[in-house]
This record gives C-alpha cells, sequence and structure tokens, in this order.
C-alpha cells in the first residue's frame, strides 16, 4: 500500500532529521548563535563507529559507546577551541556563523583525507528481510531508528523539563544575563549544551551507518534538513524542533508522489524560503518583540 509506505517513509527519515534538528536547536536556543558545524558531527560518528567496528575490529557496541564519547568530545572541543574565545573577543553573530561554516569544511576534509571521498558501509546486521506493518515494508533497523529515536526525544524532554541541570538551560536559552545574575554558570552551561547536541548528532550518525551509506560531506546535508526542520517548528524550541522535523519529512517523502525523486532536496529549501519570510518565529516560536494592544 503506497499510502503507509509513504507515511513509514516519513517517519524514518523525520526521527534522522530531528535528532539533528534537536541538538542544533539546542545549542542555538542556549548560545543564539547557528552551529552549522552541527552536520558534521554525524558524519564524524558515522565514520569513528566505520574506523573502531569494521578497520580495528572493536565489539560493535563498545564501538558505539567509544564513538558518542568522541562525538561529545569534539563538540566541546568545538565550542571551547573556536566559538568561545570569538565570544570573549565580544565577535558578532555573523562571524560566529563564518567560523562554524570554516569549521564544517574543515573536519569534511579531514574526513576525507583520512577516509578517502569513497562510499563506506557498515554491514553489522547484514540484509535484513523486510517486515510488513498495516502495508509497509519496514526493516528491522529502521524499526530500531524509530524506536531508539522517539525514547531518547522523550528522554531529552523530561530531561529538559524535570531535571535541575535542564531548567537552568532553558533558564539560560530565556535570559543570560538574568541568569548570570543568579549565579548560574553559562560557560558550563554552554559547554553542556554542545556535548549533548553533539551526543544526540552522534547517534543519528551511528542509525545513518548501520542503515546507508557513509561520505565526507554528508553532514551538509543533514544540517540543512535539521535546520530546516528548527525553522518550521521554532529554532528557540526544541520540541518544537522536533515536530518541524517530522513535518520535513513527511513533505518530501509527499512531494515526491508527485514529483520526480531528484526535486526532494528542493522541497526542503522550498520549505525553508516559506518559513524564513513568512514565519520566521517557526509553527511553535513566540515574537517576544509583539506586544497585544
Amino acid at each position: 500500500m503506497i499510502l503507509a509506505q509513504l507515511i513509514a517513509n516519513s517517519i524514518i527519515i523525520g526521527s534522522i532529521y530531528a535528532l539533528v534538528a534537536a541538538g542544533f536547536a539546542l545549542v542555538y536556543s542556549t548560545n543564539k548563535f547557528m552551529h552549522f558545524a552541527h552536520g558534521v558531527m554525524v558524519a564524524f560518528s558515522g565514520y569513528m563507529l566505520f574506523l573502531m567496528f569494521s578497520i580495528l575490529g572493536v565489539n560493535f557496541y563498545i564501538s558505539c559507546f567509544i564513538t558518542l564519547i568522541l562525538a561529545g568530545l569534539l563538540g566541546w572541543i568545538s565550542y571551547r577551541v573556536v566559538y568561545e574565545p570569538l565570544q570573549k573577543r565580544k565577535s558578532s553573530n555573523v562571524i560566529l556563523l563564518i567560523a562554524s561554516l570554516g569549521l564544517l569544511i574543515l573536519l569534511e576534509n579531514t574526513l576525507m583525507i583520512f577516509f578517502g571521498p569513497d562510499i563506506k558501509t557498515i554491514n553489522y546486521f547484514g540484509i535484513a528481510k523486510g517486515i510488513d506493518i498495516l502495508g509497509a515494508i519496514v526493516t528491522p533497523i529502521q524499526i530500531a531508528i524509530i524506536i531508539i529515536t522517539l525514547v531518547l526525544l522523550v528522554g531529552l524532554y523530561f530531561f529538559m523539563n524535570k531535571s535541575k541541570i535542564g531548567r537552568n538551560m532553558r533558564a539560560v536559552a530565556d535570559n543570560k544575563e538574568l541568569t548570570s545574575i543568579t549565579g548560574i554558570n553559562y560557560r558550563s552551561i554552554a559547554d553542556l549544551s554542545f556535548i549533548i547536541g553533539s551526543v544526540l548528532a552522534g547517534i543519528a550518525g551511528i542509525l545513518i551507518a548501520i542503515e546507508q551509506n557513509l561520505t565526507p560531506a554528508m553532514g551538509t546535508g543533514l544540517i540543512i534538513k535539521g535546520f530546516t526542520g528548527a525553522v518550521i517548528g521554532s529554532i528557540m524550541s526544541v520540541p518544537g524542533s522536533i515536530i518541524g522535523s517530522y513535518i520535513l519529512g513527511f513533505a518530501e517523502n509527499f512531494g515526491v508522489w508527485f514529483l520526480p525523486s531528484e526535486y526532494k532536496d528542493a522541497i526542503a529549501f522550498i520549505l525553508l524560503f516559506i518559513f524564513l519570510l513568512f514565519k520566521p518565529n517557526g509553527l511553535f516560536g513566540v515574537d517576544k518583540g509583539v506586544r497585544n494592544k
């Protein structure tokens, strides 16, 4: 059944976009600048899993654990080495944006130097037979992607809303200057936002690595999709970014039902331009500059 398959495909790809967008929105809402190098964290994680498991022969699950540690470490180093020095110099958001793009290109080319430009594949689970679920054919890996993503996103929601650290991160996102007066250490919160956001990107990288192929430039395409999902929902809201990512997944898959598959990326760009022009705060964003009279 075509409709059921389209819905299943939309949920699967939307789950990947949601992981990327959640990390991106978490970093942006806390630090108030665009961390486009977030996309290369996905590619980096996929290649680290390939290095650990396929080349070095480390146990698969240990390889995944090490990969996530390395992803969080890379995110933390990115903030401390690139962004924090620029913030101390009172650099504008434009400078920080350029720095993030430079970091993205640097890390992508580093991956290409070490691993080459050709496609890499991790065949840990092999080729699995699809399962018929309500007329849609999905593989066990795709089912795992959906379940793992939903569990992580629910866990992230409770972490942000129920834990002290999560509440501090939300407070910094609302008003960094005010929270500094109350004794909340902004630098520690910034570190955590980059670590957690990069770990989420790392999980996305692992899921992509075991279900698809790896290329050094894959992070660029994924950050575009994650950014689009964040803009659709609200770049200042992690839950909004997640919902926006699923909306993008449905828009892409149902769009190519009527259009050639080559237009899939164009659909994302069209939605991005529409929301930037007419609804820049996203579906769930609040314009704090507008007051009711």
